[in-house]
């Protein structure tokens, strides 16, 4: 029986627009974040009217022209597939405002959505201006990009970040959760990881548990799946061979990413 957590590639085709995934609020059991991940074929164009959410406009792969009001961004996007592993485009959009997009090439889009608490501006989030780090040791290394982190202001709820994990290495990992609005020690934010397996044949594992253990889901995980993450622990495995990519999506009541390692496997991280 397949996890409530994991969600299969579902193609609605609308023209030449994709829909991909859309696992917005009202479709899931989260109350924070929503997701949709479209394909569109060159010269496409999707439109979409925002109300109380607020998006970040990801080019995953290919470009595209995002029109929102007296702003136009055209041609963004940086890369042709999402393992040539550069930083990508986007642009963050206030609720209540509504948005184009036209793929100047054929294009893979991913709108990411949060509450939108208070009206911004709208912008374009170079690739050059984000941030790239490496983060774990042994095997435990990822790669990340920071497209919309807790420290930048453009958001009111969204957190967004891309992640590449090469194969043997786990990732999200020691353990770590972010499930209870106890600030400064731990904030909540609901999660989504959309993935992408380099070869596609591939597949990771993730576990997503709870300490008292009543969540408790170890799923393998395809090409273009997406995993829900409403509370709990959430380990990404990348078997030999394969190297993994995912986009994570974060919010909560607060926009704070503060998290609690597992106390069983936080050891971990003082070995020398």
């Amino acid at each position: 029986m397949t996890s409530p957590l994991l969600r299969k590639p579902n193609l609605v085709q609308e023209g030449g627009v994709a829909i991909v995934h859309q696992l917005l609020t009202e479709d899931t059991m989260l109350k924070y974040v929503g997701f949709k991940m479209i394909d569109l074929k060159a010269k496409a164009r999707y439109e979409e009217t925002l109300t109380d959410r607020e998006c970040c406009i990801v080019a995953l792969s290919g470009r595209i022209t995002v029109t929102e009001g007296e702003h136009r961004f055209a041609g963004i996007g940086t890369r042709e597939r999402v393992f040539e592993k550069t930083p990508t485009d986007s642009v963050f959009v206030s609720g209540g405002k509504r948005f184009s997009l036209e793929a100047v090439t054929a294009a893979t889009v991913a709108l990411c959505y949060a509450p939108s608490l208070q009206q911004l501006p709208t912008r374009w989030i170079k690739a050059g201006d984000v941030s790239v780090e490496r983060r774990g040791k042994y095997q435990n290394q990822r790669t990340v990009h920071n497209i919309l982190p807790d420290n930048d202001p453009s958001a009111s709820s969204l957190l967004v970040v891309e992640v590449y994990t090469e194969g043997g290495n786990f990732s999200s990992y020691p353990p770590h959760k972010h499930d209870q609005d106890r600030l400064p020690e731990e904030s909540f934010l609901e999660e989504t990881y959309y993935h992408e397996v380099e070869p596609r044949a591939g597949f990771v594992f993730q576990r997503v548990y709870t300490d008292d253990r009543s969540l408790d889901e170890t799923m393998s995980v395809e090409h273009r799946d997406v995993v829900l993450v409403p509370a709990g622990y959430h380990p990404v495995g990348v078997p030999d061979g394969y190297t993994s990519y995912y986009l994570n999506v974060m919010a909560g009541p607060k926009r704070i990413w503060k998290f609690r390692n597992d106390p069983d496997h936080e050891w971990i991280l003082g070995r020398k």
